[in-house]
C-alpha cells in the first residue's frame, strides 16, 4: 500500500458522508480518500445492501467503515463490501455514542484490543483490499501511552494496513457524543510518537484540523491527514487539496465549475426518485466569502425541500452567487 494514498482523507461522519456528499467531494479532489458513514455489520448482513452500500463509480478511492466486534460478522460484512467494489475496509474503534457502546462497537473497543486484533485478522484473511482501523488515543481513565500503543501494535501484528488516530480521548462516562468531539484535549504529539515508534506503518492523524495549512504541518510528522467537519462544513477547502498537497491540477478550479460537473449526477438521481434536498443539503458551505453566498443558502433552504423540487432550484440558487467574485482560497 502506497502511503501517498492516505496523504489526505475525508472523515467518515454519520448522517453526512453519504453517497451524494462523496460525489460532491470527489469533484473537488481526485486524490482525497473518501469514507462512508459507519455502517454496522448487522445492517450490512441483514439490511438493504443496495441502499446502504451502493455508490457512484466516480467516488473511487472510497473506503467502507464498519461498526462491529464479532469477528465472523466483520468477516462477512468486509467480504460484502469488497464485492460491492470498495477500496478499503475501515473498522471503527473511535465512535463514542451510547448506541455504539450498547452494541459493543466503536470507542468502547479501546478496552478490548485483543478482540479488535482478532477482528482485523479475520477480515485480512477474507479480503484482498486494505483493512485499517480508526481509533482514539484512549478512553476514560486509560493512559494514552499504554492504550494507543497496545491497540496499534495488536492490530498491526494482526495484519492491519494502517491506523487513523483521532488525537483525543473519548469519555464514555460523562460526556455526550457531541462533547466528545470538542472537550477532551487534543494531543497531536501522542500520534506523532506513535508514528515514530512504527515508522513503516501508515499513520493518519484526525481531530480538530481545520485547514490545509494545518494539514501540511502535521504531514511533517505523519503519513496522512483526515479532515472531518472542516471538509464538510467548508467544502471549498477541498478545491486546492490536489494542488497544495499533491502538486497536481485539481479537477475543477471553482465551486461553480464543480456544480456544473455535478448537474448530470443530480439529474440522474432525481429521475431515480431521490429528493433534491437529499443532495443539496451538502452544499450549504460551498461558497465561502463570496457575495451572494447567503442568498444561495437561503434559496436552497426554502425551495430545495419542496415536493417536486428539481434541478432548476439549484440553477436559481447558483445564479444568486456573484460570478465576478474570486473563489475563496483554503487558508
Amino acid at each position: 500500500m502506497n502511503n501517498q494514498d492516505y496523504r489526505f482523507c475525508t472523515a467518515p461522519m454519520m448522517d453526512w458522508t453519504d453517497r451524494h456528499c462523496r460525489v460532491f467531494h470527489r469533484l473537488m479532489s481526485r486524490r482525497a480518500r473518501l469514507y462512508t458513514e459507519m455502517l454496522t455489520t448487522g445492517a450490512i448482513i441483514h439490511g438493504d445492501r443496495a441502499r446502504l452500500l451502493g455508490f457512484d463509480a466516480s467516488e473511487h478511492p472510497v473506503a467502507l467503515q464498519l461498526g462491529g466486534s464479532d469477528p465472523r460478522d466483520l468477516t462477512t460484512a468486509a467480504q460484502i463490501g469488497e464485492e460491492f467494489g470498495y477500496d478499503e475496509i475501515n473498522l471503527n474503534v473511535g465512535c463514542p455514542s451510547d448506541r455504539v457502546k450498547d452494541g459493543r462497537f466503536g470507542a468502547c473497543l479501546m478496552a478490548e484490543p485483543a478482540l479488535v486484533a482478532e477482528g482485523v485478522a479475520a477480515m485480512k484473511c477474507a479480503v484482498r483490499i486494505p483493512v485499517t482501523v480508526k481509533c482514539r488515543i484512549g478512553i476514560d481513565d486509560q493512559d494514552p501511552e499504554v492504550a494507543l500503543d497496545t491497540l496499534a501494535r495488536g492490530v498491526i501484528a494482526a495484519g492491519a494496513d494502517g491506523l487513523v488516530v483521532h488525537a483525543r480521548k473519548a469519555w464514555l462516562n460523562g460526556l455526550s457524543p457531541k462533547e466528545n468531539r470538542d472537550i477532551p484535549p487534543l494531543d497531536y504529539d501522542r500520534v506523532y510518537r506513535l508514528k515514530a515508534a512504527l515508522p513503516h506503518v501508515p499513520i493518519i492523524i484526525n481531530g480538530g484540523i481545520t485547514s490545509l495549512a494545518e494539514a501540511k504541518r502535521h504531514l511533517a510528522h505523519v503519513d496522512g491527514v483526515m479532515l472531518g467537519r472542516a471538509a464538510y462544513q467548508e467544502p471549498w477547502r477541498l478545491l486546492t487539496v490536489d494542488s497544495e498537497l499533491f502538486g497536481e491540477t485539481p479537477p475543477h478550479a471553482t465551486m461553480k465549475d464543480v456544480f456544473a460537473a455535478m448537474l448530470p449526477y443530480i439529474e440522474r438521481q432525481l429521475v431515480e426518485g431521490t429528493r433534491l434536498h437529499s443532495i443539496t443539503r451538502h452544499f450549504v458551505g460551498a461558497f465561502h466569502g463570496v457575495p451572494g453566498a447567503r442568498a444561495f443558502r437561503r434559496y436552497l433552504a426554502e425551495n430545495g425541500v419542496r415536493p417536486g423540487a428539481d434541478i432548476d432550484v439549484l440553477h436559481e440558487a447558483i445564479a444568486r452567487v456573484d460570478d465576478r467574485a474570486p473563489a475563496a482560497v483554503a487558508a
